[in-house]
């Protein structure tokens, strides 16, 4: 079994491929990884075991044809994690989003299509669907995307799907809520948060602080991908839903308490542009076809995070560096 996994070196790429290389998923125990990566800011070597026998690691960008026309032939499968995904820097710099995630993705599949690589898992984001004030986003619920980052994720989806459709191209697509865990970029919220309390410094809270999100730790959201990958329907998209809904003033709450702040360090901050209010995924589909249901509770995942951070100040002072 060889799979590519593109932005293999970022967050949730680098714990999918972690998770792959350590046995953890049923007949993948021997799979090679080959991981492409442009290494832009928010990736990072340390996330990946390089010297592991069955991990290849190449230094190159979605965009390219000729770098995957020359990684894919003989891959049994492609997961597609690269993407430009930061809202705050697509509202000043939406050219390097569309080109990674709408041009990379196209490229990605038409090379795909020319290699005949007999499966591929597309990864994607709820921020397609906009803002949902009651209920829960279905797969079928029309897109509406808010921030030009959320809208170069739909384009990407849209791309994918018809490649499906015009080309029989074994394809998914996976949407998922907010992912905590380790070796997340200290730009997302819950490490952005955590390392500067930790360093006691002031964090940023946007508006009242009511926006809504549901949270789920990577690990959950790679084994969701596993079996979408492995047990999913071509053509199909998958709400990877089942997180934990929290307002951003209730994971600062629990936040201030592992850190061992106070509120003074909150800094209440103006919203930020088309800032949505609250995301709700409906992920019955998931549940009911392949079985998928999160393991790990908030609370326990998010205490187990923040030790994580305290534990590595070096992986996180990197970061920062380079942000």
């Amino acid at each position: 079994m060889r799979i590519l996994v593109t932005g293999g070196a970022g967050f949730i790429g680098s714990c999918y491929v972690r998770a792959v290389l350590d046995g953890a998923y049923a007949g993948y125990e021997d799979a090679h990884v080959t991981v492409l990566d442009l290494m832009t800011y928010a990736a990072n070597r340390a996330n990946l075991p390089l010297d592991h026998p069955r991990l290849t690691f190449v230094q190159g960008d979605v965009c390219d044809a000729a770098t995957l026309l020359a990684l894919l032939p003989g891959q049994d499968a492609v997961v597609h994690f690269a993407a430009e995904s930061h809202v705050d820097r697509s509202l000043e710099a939406p050219a390097e989003f569309v080109r990674t995630n709408v041009a990379g993705t196209q490229t990605l599949m038409e090379a795909c299509l020319r290699a005949e690589v007999p499966r591929v898992l597309h990864v994607s984001t709820d921020e397609v669907y906009g803002s949902i004030d009651e209920g829960s986003w279905t797969e079928g619920w029309a897109l509406d995307p808010s921030s030009p980052y959320a809208a170069t994720k739909a384009g990407s989806d849209l791309l994918v799907g018809s490649y499906w459709h015009s080309h029989g191209l074994d394809v998914s697509v996976s949407r998922c809520s907010n992912n905590y865990g380790p070796h997340q970029h200290v730009e997302k919220l819950i490490p952005l948060f955590t390392t500067r309390l930790l360093a006691g410094r002031s964090v940023p809270l946007y508006g009242d602080g009511r926006n809504v999100r549901e949270w789920m730790h990577v690990a959950d959201h790679c084994r969701a991908l596993q079996l979408i990958l492995t047990k999913g329907r071509g053509g199909e998209t998958y709400n990877v839903g089942g997180g934990t809904p929290l307002t951003n003033c209730a994971v600062t709450e629990r936040l201030l308490a592992l850190c061992g702040a106070t509120q003074d360090q909150v800094r209440r901050t103006p919203d930020r542009k088309g800032h949505d209010r609250r995301y709700s995924l409906d992920g019955s589909k998931l549940r009911e076809e392949l079985g998928f249901e999160p393991e790990v509770p908030f609370d326990e995942g998010l205490a187990e995070t923040v030790a994580w951070y305290r534990e590595n100040p070096q992986w996180w002072s990197t970061a920062n560096r380079s942000s």
